[in-house]
């Protein structure tokens, strides 16, 4: 029986590596016990190496030993199931992917989808069949909608050992700093990254208290996984926390928001409403809008981001019939 489980194993480790052997990039024996890793299997180098070894008894597979390490690749007219049969839209897919979803995927899942990466963005680029999904890419583009701002800097270890702890449910030991740049140390429960902008936060729940904050990763200097595992707090839901206006510095809290805004400036409100109980009134030079929102300070700012074209602007919170200005 032990034989069987120890034959199963041997094969499944190198269908794995089989899996993720380019065509058209080298790959070493140690990016390749990376990726197996990543995935939860773990095996020495030289364990790699022989499974390598005898591989390449069997298949068209190329090894460059001009310097070490040693970099292996599938021969031209290699045909096995893998990376490799990647067709083109599969291809454009995980281009897309990469490219808009590199700072929301684990490390372990890049990690381990690093080869399928390469070789779908070698096939889009070098195959001349692959020319219509090659220019999909330059023909659409996510637009910002306020001035574009780069990316703050972030701790490429700091921001790995994030995804491993959210990605484990794992306590997380963080030094950062604030606006005033006064510095902190907390242990934490990560619950959720969002990605705001060019910005990330990471949505958790400090040690000792029961209610979720956001931390801006980039002011997080230091963060260490813990050994400690945590139960995800039932009540809990990212896609709730955003919904009640979290990330625009809210607290979840929905009031009635009332004001006049030129109808060239607010023209597009009419077509892309605040809320579905949004309710217009035309005046001679002005609409009155109404709606139902969360009250936060990323309303206040967008209100404010109109200047003279808005005014009389009141706000009515809970039960309350009284409009008041903000």
């Amino acid at each position: 029986m032990s034989n069987r489980k120890s034959t199963q194993d041997s094969l499944a480790i190198a269908l794995e590596i089989l899996k993720r052997i380019p065509r058209h990039k080298k790959i070493t024996a140690l990016e390749l016990r990376d990726q197996l890793e990543a995935i939860g299997i773990f095996r020495d180098i030289r364990t790699i190496q022989r499974n390598l070894e005898m591989l390449s008894e069997h298949f068209d597979i190329d090894r460059d030993t001009r310097s070490k390490p040693y970099g292996y690749s599938f021969g031209r007219s290699c045909h096995v199931l893998g990376v490799s049969s990647l067709n083109a839209h599969e291809s454009l897919l995980l281009a897309l992917a990469e490219k808009h979803l590199k700072f929301l995927l684990p490390k372990d899942v890049v990690s381990s989808l690093r080869t399928h990466f390469n070789e779908a963005k070698y096939n889009l680029e070098f195959d001349p069949k692959n020319h219509k999904d090659r220019v999909w890419k330059n023909k659409i583009k996510l637009v910002r909608e306020s001035q574009p701002l780069l990316a703050p800097k972030i701790d490429k270890t700091v921001l790995e050992n994030i995804s491993k702890a959210l990605y484990e449910d794992r306590l997380l030991k963080v030094t950062y700093h604030n606006a005033n740049k006064q510095t902190r140390k907390a242990t934490i429960m990560p619950l959720g990254l969002a990605q705001q902008g060019v910005r990330l936060y990471l949505v958790c729940r400090f040690e000792g208290f029961d209610n979720e904050r956001s931390l801006a990763v980039h002011r997080i200097n230091d963060a260490t996984v813990s050994s400690f595992r945590f139960k995800r707090p039932e009540g809990f839901s990212l896609a709730k926390y955003d919904s009640d206006g979290r990330f625009g510095f809210g607290e979840g809290e929905h009031c009635r928001v009332q004001f006049d805004i030129n109808k060239q400036a607010g023209y597009h409100l009419l077509e892309t409403p605040l809320s579905e109980d949004q309710v217009v009134e035309e005046l001679e030079n002005i609409y009155r809008i109404s709606a139902t929102v969360i009250d936060s300070l990323l309303l206040d700012r967008w209100l404010k981001s109109f200047g003279s074209d808005v005014c009389n602007i009141h706000k009515k919170r809970g039960h309350n019939n009284v409009y008041s200005a903000p």
